[in-house]
């Protein structure tokens, strides 16, 4: 999914949902931010029911904190969501690799090298929002091509705590090369069709964030419960 890129838009509902989830997951609303359903009418001058109904959306996915009476708040990163996000990421993507390395397409693979070939641009030019895009289309061609679309889409609604950790350490480091080489190593062991390594590649892949949490939550403690 194309988080930053409007997507096809069918009410005022969606578009200020869409919009704010876009805010929320590219920290341009910070962890903890005190957001109002006046504000928002305000800013995307629509009335307070859309923005209402879109509270209480984005509150379901975790990303808002609701207070009656006292106001509405961007949620902050709980970190046990983040890291069962990432358990259950780890362990379907590691399935679905295995899958890759047994059958995949050669239009699939393709994408996966012209997807490389953009995060060495994006590399060079440091656009973290960008690469962070990449990478996730990077994972979602791999279960596209495994046929596992289902899948990638119930890895996306548990995805949202552990995405804004992705975001906040990409934005903090510009340092890609690891992340690079790990999808370059990921595409060779699917071309070579050996699963073990794949396997073992993309366990290591999903785990590199684990040792940023804590660093992260030095930096950035108020982003954080």
């Amino acid at each position: 999914m194309d988080y930053f890129k409007k997507p096809l838009i069918s009410s005022t509902r969606d578009a200020v949902y869409h919009t704010l989830k876009a805010q929320i997951l590219s920290l341009a609303l910070l962890p903890g931010a005190t957001i109002s359903e006046k504000e928002m009418s305000v800013s995307f001058n629509v009335s307070r029911t859309p923005v209402r109904e879109s509270f209480v959306q984005l509150a379901q996915e975790g990303l808002l904190d609701i207070y009656p009476q006292r106001g509405t708040v961007v949620s902050r990163i709980d970190l046990e969501l983040v890291d069962e996000a990432r358990f259950i990421r780890e362990h379907l993507e590691s399935a679905v690799i295995r899958l890759a390395c047994l059958s995949f397409p050669e239009e699939s693979l393709r994408l996966l090298q012209m997807n490389l070939a953009s995060q060495k641009v994006c590399m060079d030019e440091q656009d973290f929002k960008k690469m962070f895009e990449l990478d996730e289309e990077f994972h979602r061609t791999i279960f596209e091509g495994c046929k596992k679309m289902n899948t990638w889409a119930v890895i996306g609604q548990i995805n949202v705590h552990l995405n804004r950790t992705r975001m906040l350490r990409l934005a903090t480091d510009h340092h890609w090369d690891e992340l690079y080489a790990q999808h370059g190593q990921i595409v060779d062991a699917i071309q070579e069709q050996q699963p073990d390594k794949a396997e073992k590649l993309i366990r290591a892949h999903l785990q590199v964030g684990i040792a940023d949490q804590a660093l992260l939550k030095e930096k950035f403690p108020t982003y954080f419960k």
